[in-house]
């Protein structure tokens, strides 16, 4: 086959492919046109591989057989829009659904973080197999390790490291949910210790009001993107063992994607955090200034879950991705 002969005498009919692939809206006569055109490509595609296989063409003619298939199939690639409509009603929505997960286990997790800030703070004999009485002074004085975890090194790096670490958990805390929830337990339960023990001994060094001003500006919405995943996770978890009128696979695929799509919102507030983290809580703002940039952070994001949240929930949303993108499901009972 003489390959410039060929390509001549197809070329206007690729050209005409390629121009009706781009092209968002079609009339009838054209979408006939474009599928026509795609199975005669597909067919010029199949002889050049079987005949003259050359690189160039054959590459050439693959980019354009896919272009085509996408657009006779109807496929999209996301944009701009999945992205709006990803933090304006999926994300909250299943922030909205998942709270009554999320919300007990904050009021739990905090009960038992004061609970060991108590018991750290009122027993010596426990502070001291944390750490001798010289370290312990050290890290509890003003200007001590506390302190100076947030102020040692450059606030852009400091902020990107911070951001990476939580994002971590939150994401160990989604994934770990098909483990029947159980190792959620044990990260949330890790985190909690930290907590409880900061304050306790920062109670006991009489300095309480320093630890709160430094943890307050950035926890409040930290932990919460913490006790969120926790909550999916759990759910997800729970899902596996009781998924409800569904079958298993379908629930699983349904809250599976859900929980895992919540990875990118939770990272969105957890670089909220991490900036505040690095940028408020060291900064020369008064005490209560800068805790209340923590609160007013934290009072946006209830706001955001519970409100729109509610809002979009209401109008049918599951936090899913769009139907058009699912897969078709066969009716189930209930």
């Amino acid at each position: 086959m003489d390959l410039d002969v060929f390509v001549a005498a197809h070329q206007a009919q690729w050209a005409r492919l390629e121009t009706l692939s781009k092209r968002r809206r079609l009339t009838g006569e054209e979408a006939d046109e474009l599928v026509l055109l795609y199975q005669r490509t597909t067919g010029h595609l199949a002889r050049v591989q079987a005949t003259a296989p050359d690189p160039a063409l054959v590459s050439r003619l693959t980019t354009l057989v896919a272009r085509g298939r996408n657009a006779v199939t109807g496929s999209r690639t996301a944009g701009w829009r999945d992205a709006v409509r990803y933090f304006t009603v999926s994300f909250p929505a299943a922030l909205y659904r998942s709270r009554r997960w999320w919300i007990p286990i904050a009021v739990v997790s905090l009960l038992v973080a004061a609970l060991i800030a108590w018991w750290v703070s009122s027993h010596p004999e426990v502070r001291d197999s944390i750490a001798s009485p010289e370290q312990l002074r050290d890290m509890t004085r003003p200007g001590g390790e506390y302190q100076t975890y947030y102020t040692d090194r450059p606030a852009s790096s400091f902020a990107a490291q911070v951001w990476t670490n939580n994002a971590e958990i939150a994401a160990m805390c989604l994934v770990f949910g098909v483990f029947l929830g159980i190792p959620v337990l044990w990260v949330l339960f890790q985190n909690v210790l930290n907590l409880g023990v900061g304050i306790g001994l920062m109670s006991s060094a009489g300095h309480l009001d320093l630890f709160l001003g430094l943890l307050l500006p950035h926890g409040l919405l930290e932990l919460t993107a913490v006790f969120v995943a926790a909550g999916l996770g759990l759910r997800l978890g729970w899902t596996v063992i009781d998924p409800g009128p569904r079958t298993r696979s379908v629930a699983l695929a349904e809250e599976g994607r859900s929980v895992i799509g919540m990875a990118i919102g939770l990272a969105a507030v957890l670089f909220v955090s991490g900036c505040l983290e690095a940028f408020v809580t060291p900064s020369g703002l008064p005490t209560w200034a800068r805790i209340g940039i923590g609160v007013l952070a934290e009072l946006l994001f209830l706001l955001y879950a519970l409100v729109l949240g509610r809002r979009a929930a209401a109008a049918g949303e599951i936090g899913d991705v769009e139907a058009t993108d699912r897969g078709d499901l066969q009716p189930v009972a209930g």
